[in-house]
């Protein structure tokens, strides 16, 4: 397992691998444009060479974007649906362009629908994106902390969009926090087999791609993303260990999305927990 940051790209998309370099990253994570809104910054040739080089001269070989945080593929409001679809088709060509392993994104909010609705229009948003298309780069899904009306909190919900859009290069990405805040407990052993077996009998964890390692500030089940640096919040240490330490997970890496204050800090605590 690598451990790795959500980097900045500001002054340019090319400067996102120092960066990482400079926080211990075995590798990053970037957004390819603004989470909030507007027009993506374009990929000229010598930028993208630029960025390959960056890479290899930090040797980092794994990286990957988070969609921005508008994206909802179950708004009640087609114009919004059809944006968000355009929009992951436009960040996984990106990522096919500048060699970008995963692109994780958020499902969205159910608001204005019932889940039975929402689920369906996800699904049919997830075919238009991955139909006739030809990616190098893989679409992960993100489970949420179950606020408000968001998508994709229990691995039943996520189970059932993977199987209605079998055949699809599309896996999931496990944020911690969020596991946590929605209900699953993983801080003891005992904790997480039985979390683990449930992932397994639902999900399965060969779609498991990508973990987002982030301590939660709130407890156990109480819906809300508030994420903490590791081993400082309500999850600590030992959930990490549990995790990482788990033969299942030995390939499957980590970004670190906690405060930006000490985030190379949570990143060697959780390379001490694999090195041991």
């Amino acid at each position: 397992m690598k451990f790795g940051a959500h980097v900045s790209i500001a002054r340019g998309i090319d400067k996102a691998p120092q960066r990482a370099h400079d926080l211990g990253c075995e590798c990053f994570q970037i957004f390819s444009r603004s989470p909030r809104g507007g027009k993506p910054p374009e990929l000229k040739n010598e930028l993208v060479a630029s960025f390959l080089d960056e890479c290899a001269n930090c040797e980092i070989t794994e990286y990957y974007i988070h969609t921005p945080y508008y994206v909802n593929l179950c708004s009640e409001k087609k114009e919004l649906r059809d944006s968000s679809i355009s929009i992951i088709k436009e960040e996984l060509e990106r990522g096919s362009t500048l060699g970008v392993k995963y692109i994780m994104t958020h499902l969205g909010s159910s608001k204005g629908s019932n889940r039975k609705q929402a689920l369906n229009m996800i699904i049919e948003g997830l075919k238009k994106i991955m139909g006739n298309s030809d990616y190098s780069t893989e679409l992960l899904l993100e489970n949420t902390a179950g606020q408000g009306a968001t998508m994709g909190d229990s691995f039943e919900e996520l189970a059932e969009i993977l199987n209605g859009v079998k055949g699809s290069d599309i896996g999931i990405c496990i944020d911690t926090a969020h596991l946590f805040a929605s209900g699953y407990d993983i801080r003891t052993e005992d904790k997480f087999k039985e979390t683990f077996n449930k992932l397994s009998g639902t999900i399965g964890v060969e779609n498991i791609k990508l973990f987002h390692g982030n301590d939660s500030k709130i407890g156990l089940g109480e819906r809300k993303d508030r994420h903490e640096h590791i081993g400082k919040g309500k999850i600590g240490t030992q959930g990490f260990k549990n995790i990482i330490t788990n033969p299942t997970f030995e390939k499957i890496n980590m970004i670190v999305e906690t405060p930006p204050d000490k985030v190379g800090d949570d990143i060697n605590v959780l390379k001490k927990l694999r090195d041991k």
